[in-house]
């Protein structure tokens, strides 16, 4: 491997096939588990990606459980954890863990180097948005040199934000404090080959769902008719249209910063079959009542108000993917109860056909995703 390189060191590699490389990257690198001192590479059919070190069980099962639907992990998706943990960690290790041949690169240094402990942000275009909960109770001093140590630590950032406290309003907009850098809110961020216009003070994005965005994508047809109901500026809904080649793609938000945002994103990337839409998310079953394949509702904090319309647009046997915050003494119950309640006021049934937990939102709590199919 690497036969090209002149000085080689054995390290621990994460394979995975091409294809499916940038989603791994982003986890393994979430989760701390990417070695910047080795360069990645690529054989005809694998991507490399070296390894800080192997990981332990419960990263191996948070990567299985974000990552599930690419086709890396396509062979061993139907062994299952429950009753024999140790032998499906095992399976991992053996299939996406093995000892590879890599060059060094020079490591830049990483905001844990540059200040010798953790910060939580998340990268948006040249934007970085520092969170509250890192900062707290921390001086306003130590802001300052967090928002030097990312400045230093990735050349693409220009600005430093810092995020007030989470989403909050109608519209799920940030509270968001200029740090450092230019004194901006808008942005351009690409993700999985789409290009997106962004301003955080207008309308929310998060980089952290573009993994699940990915596995959204994975389950849509050509042909299918697709609503997103909370849109957005249209991670989903412009992923989809470009990659999926669906009949339509009902792109709707309520907040007008949002909708104009996406509209420039639909023409940004030359997608043709979505339609904008700036209705409050109740009146969209006036018209599409019945006709969703898939029916996205990315509105975690109270997308359960508007299960009834949810379950209006879904034809028969089309599939509701429901996001929501839980904690871990219900992560998944309650929240289907909910579902097949409003269900059975419109004399449906439904079927879960998966449970995820997509990332942890706070202590003890979780965003969720449950994919169900209305009967």
């Amino acid at each position: 491997m690497n036969s090209n390189s002149k000085l080689t060191f054995s390290n621990p590699a994460f394979r995975v096939l091409k294809k499916d490389g940038e989603p791994c990257r982003r986890l393994l690198d979430e989760l701390f588990l990417l070695n910047y001192s080795a360069r990645p590479f690529a054989d005809d059919v694998y991507l490399y990606l070296p390894l800080t070190r192997r990981p332990n069980g419960d990263e191996l099962s948070t990567l299985f459980s974000r990552l599930s639907h690419l086709e890396s992990f396509a062979l061993v998706s139907s062994f299952s954890q429950e009753g024999n943990e140790s032998g499906f960690e095992n399976i991992l290790l053996e299939k996406f863990v093995v000892d590879a041949a890599f060059s060094a690169q020079e490591k830049q240094p990483t905001v844990f180097d540059i200040l010798g402990y953790a910060v939580a942000y998340e990268m948006v275009g040249d934007i970085a948005v520092i969170d509250d909960k890192s900062v707290s109770e921390k001086a306003s001093e130590t802001v300052s040199e967090i928002a030097a140590a990312i400045l230093a630590a990735h050349s693409g950032i220009r600005t430093v934000l810092l995020s007030r406290g989470p989403v909050s309003g109608e519209f799920r907009i940030r509270d968001l404090e200029f740090i450092a850098g230019a004194d901006k809110t808008a942005t351009v961020h690409k993700e999985y080959g789409c290009i997106y216009n962004i301003d955080l003070a207008r309308a929310y994005f998060t980089p952290r769902l573009s993994t699940e965005r990915s596995r959204i994508l994975s389950q849509i047809h050509a042909d299918d008719f697709v609503i997103d109901m909370f849109a957005g500026v249209g991670p989903y809904s412009v992923l989809i249209a470009k990659n999926a080649q669906p009949k339509t793609v009902i792109a709707n938000d309520k907040n007008e910063a949002a909708v104009s945002l996406l509209v420039e994103n639909i023409a940004q990337n030359k997608v043709k079959n979505v339609v904008p839409l700036n209705l409050d998310a109740v009146d969209l079953a006036k018209e599409y009542a019945g006709t969703g394949d898939h029916v996205i509702m990315n509105l975690p904090h109270n997308a359960c108000d508007f299960l009834d319309t949810a379950v209006k647009l879904t034809k028969a046997g089309g599939i509701i993917h429901y996001y929501a915050m839980t904690s871990d003494d219900d992560l998944f119950d309650g929240e289907i109860e909910k579902i097949r309640a409003t269900a059975e006021k419109q004399r449906r049934s439904i079927e879960v056909i998966e449970k995820r937990t997509v990332r942890s939102y706070a202590p003890h709590q979780y965003n969720i995703c449950l994919d169900v199919r209305i009967c």
